[in-house]
């Protein structure tokens, strides 16, 4: 089994987010369009939830990533605590 870490999402995603993104879209015009059996688009309304969580996670962690950055310097804890160190 192969996983990948990014420090974006924390928890392992197997798709990225542009990737997650497209197929979301296919699945949700899969829907639309019809045509599917109950049990096809159940297993599509599945997947498209779980598509748009990893879509979620991928979001959250750059809008946090975005929120240290405009923090700015200095602000963070993990440069804070060595810095403190390094200065005593």
């Amino acid at each position: 089994m192969t996983s990948k870490t990014d420090e974006a999402t924390g928890p392992a995603d197997p798709l990225g987010y542009e990737q997650a993104r497209d197929e979301l879209i296919e699945v949700v015009r899969r829907l639309e369009t019809g045509g599917t059996t109950l049990e096809e688009s159940l297993a599509l309304w599945e997947r498209g939830e779980e598509l748009a969580k990893i879509c979620r996670r991928w979001l959250d962690g750059a809008r946090a990533r975005l929120d240290a950055a405009l923090a700015g310097p200095g602000t963070a804890d993990d440069e804070d605590d060595e810095g403190s160190a390094a200065d005593s």
